[in-house]
Order: structure tokens, then sequence, then C-alpha cells
């Protein structure tokens, strides 16, 4: 990895205050992933009603999240952004305890994913500045925000099982409640740098990303919105096996505990594979994730493919982010991290509405079509390599 030290020291406790960062948006997602689509089904919307929620909570951080790199650069603070976005989320979400309407909970969840979209782009673009800058480990940062999302998933569960369904959204605004307050306490990095290139050439923020660079993000977010069956419909497809809210939380735990590992890991990894390497190996298990997942009915089973998570995702996402800090300038990872939620969040917004088709139609079977997807992912990522260009750094 190619690491330029460009701040003199570090400031004070930055991988411990990067890494509360990361915990707040995936503590997050560790109530909206396994627990809305179960929320929306409680109120008994159709599969293709849940489909097209799911769907409109992706488009709409798409919208947002394109936006992320101007208004990280112009932003005296990206702090203040964080904060904003938290603040504003909380006041739609709470939409969802007065009105159970299809109408209603639709607009609330598209204008809380709006709205936060810019916060974990901003937190990835701190982290990378501090890899970047003074050679700290990705993963011993990011790992914290699957440890949130363990916690979370398990008192989501937990709560659910004690009170209802009314455990989701609440536990939605206590989460926000803490986002916000983690904002003030991400670190402050020295503007200085960047502010000087962007005063120097106004056209910094005009500089497009390099067509190697779009094409690693769109083959990354191939891979990853082949997950999009499993995040929308999992659970509900293991609640019509019989199994307890307590094992189907025990069974996304499992997935990221093993992403943890992965993540613990990282620097190790990082030695020994190349970034390429990394997302092609997590493509690949990926594609065998997806072809085994019809074929279980018992815990065992799935507890045995909730492992291949680590590979699924956690590879391909540490690959890309390593990739990113070798090919892009730092004054345009915030625009790199934008456009990477784009992607990812417009073709998981296509695969999850595609799953409420294919769920209604092939119900578990759909699946194959998830493994389709990462095939296609993997041949991106290799028309990507083919595109690089010899020089890097430069953005593309």
């Amino acid at each position: 990895m190619n690491i330029s030290a460009k701040s003199s020291a570090a400031p004070p406790q930055f991988q411990l205050r990067c890494s509360l960062a990361y915990a707040a948006p995936m503590s997050l997602n560790g109530i909206l992933v396994p627990y809305l689509p179960v929320w929306l089904h409680g109120l008994n919307f159709s599969a293709m009603q849940i489909g097209a929620i799911l769907a409109a909570q992706v488009v709409f951080r798409v919208f947002v999240a394109m936006g992320t790199g101007s208004l990280s650069v112009r932003a005296r603070d990206p702090r203040h952004i964080l904060a904003w976005s938290a603040a504003t989320s909380i006041v739609s979400v709470l939409g969802l305890l007065v009105s159970g309407d299809f109408w209603v909970v639709l607009a609330a969840v598209a204008v809380q994913a709006a709205l936060f979209a810019p916060y974990t782009p901003i937190v990835e673009s701190i982290s990378i500045s501090g890899v970047k800058r003074w050679g700290f480990h990705y993963g011993k940062m990011r790992v914290w925000g699957s440890v949130g999302f363990v916690v979370t998933t398990l008192v989501a569960g937990s709560l659910s099982t004690a009170i209802g369904n009314i455990a989701i959204p609440l536990m939605l605004v206590a989460v926000l409640l803490t986002s916000f307050a983690v904002a003030f306490i991400a670190p402050r990095l020295d503007q200085t740098i960047s502010r000087r290139t962007v005063e120097q050439s106004p056209r910094t923020l005009r500089r497009p990303l390099g067509a190697s660079v779009h094409l690693l993000l769109i083959g990354a977010s191939l891979i990853q919105s082949s997950h999009g069956m499993f995040y929308g419909f999992s659970t509900i497809q293991w609640q019509g096996m019989g199994f307890s809210n307590a094992v189907i939380s025990a069974l996304w735990c499992i997935g990221v505990i093993a992403e943890i590992g992965i993540f613990f890991i990282s620097g190790g990894l990082a030695r020994r594979l190349t970034p390429l390497g990394l997302l092609r190996f997590g493509c690949l298990m990926a594609i065998l994730r997806w072809v085994f997942f019809p074929f279980g009915s018992d815990v065992w089973y799935y507890g045995i493919l909730q492992i291949f998570h680590a590979f699924s995702f956690a590879c391909v996402h540490l690959g890309l982010q390593y990739r990113l800090s070798e090919m892009v300038a730092e004054d345009q990872q915030a625009s790199a991290q934008g456009v990477y939620v784009a992607y990812n969040g417009a073709f998981l917004a296509i695969s999850t509405l595609l799953a409420g088709v294919i769920y209604r139609q092939l119900e578990i079977y759909g699946y194959f079509v998830m493994a389709i997807l990462a095939v296609i992912g993997l041949v991106v990522l290799a028309l990507a390599t083919r595109s690089q260009p010899q020089s890097s750094g430069s953005g593309g």
C-alpha cells in the first residue's frame, strides 16, 4: 500500500475516535438491515410493498451521497455534517412512531435514508486519511462498526420479543441520538492541505475520478448488491422455517462476528494479499454462498453459511478501501466514498426491488440470481484492472 505522511502528528486518539464514529452508523444498520423488513411485514405489507420501501430507502440515499464530496470539501468542519445528518434523521424517524400507513412509512424511511446518507462516507474519508497520512490499519477502526452492528442486532431481537414491533422505531431513535453525540467525538483533521489545494485550483471539486476508479466502484457495488435478497428476505424466510427471534439474531451475529475476525486480522491480510486479490476472493466466496443458500433447512447449515459473510462482505469492503487508498488522492477521498455509496445504493436498490419480485416467484431459489449478479461484479473488476493507468494517486 502506498502511504505518505502529510501531517507531522495524528490527532489525539485518532483510531479510538474513528472507531466510535464507525460504531454509530453501523449500529443503525444493525437494526435496519435485519429488522426493518420484519417490522414492515408486521404491518401486513406485501412482499412487493416491502421491496418498494427497502428500494426507496436505498435510492434516496444514492441521490444525497453523490454530493458528499463537494459538501465535505466546502465544510469548515466535516463533523458538522455528521451532527446535522443525525439530528435531522431523528425527526424523520419519529414518523414511524405515529403511523403504520404505507405511504407514511415509505416517506419516513426514504427521508431518513437521504438525511443520514453523508454520515458513513464522511467517516470513511476521515479514516482513509488516517491510513494515507499516518499508516493506521483501516480494519482495526472499521471493526468497531461491526461490533456495534452485533450489539444492536442482539438488543433489537430481545426487545422485539419482549415488547413487540414497536421496539424497532424506538431503537432507531435511540441510536440516532447516539450518532448525534458521536459526531462531536470524531477526529478533526488538519484541513490546511486540502483547503490550499482547493484555493490553488478551483477545478479541484470538478476533477473527475478516472474510468478505472468508476469500474472498480461498480464492480465492488455489484458484488455487495448480491446481498439484496439476503438483507431483504432472509429473516422472513427463517421465520417461515420456524426459527425463533433469538436464533435469527444469532445467525445474523455469526456473520458479523466472522466479519469482525477479518477486520481484526486485516493488517496481516493486507501484507499477504493485494487489494484486488481480496476483492476477487470475496467475490468468489459470495458466489458460493448464494449457490448453496437454497439447500439448507437447519440452523447449523445456515450458521456455517453465515461465516461466509466474512468473505462476501468484509474481504470485498477491505479490498476496495485499500485499493482506493492507493488510487485516489486524499482531497478526492470523500468524493470517491460518496460515489461508492451512490453506486452501491443504486445497484442494491435494483437488487432489493428485484428480490421482492423474485422471492414471490422463486422464493429461496432466487439466490441463484444473486450469484449471477456477483459473477457480473467479478467481470467488471477484471475490466477495472485492464483500464488502470500506470500512474496512481491521480484520482484514477
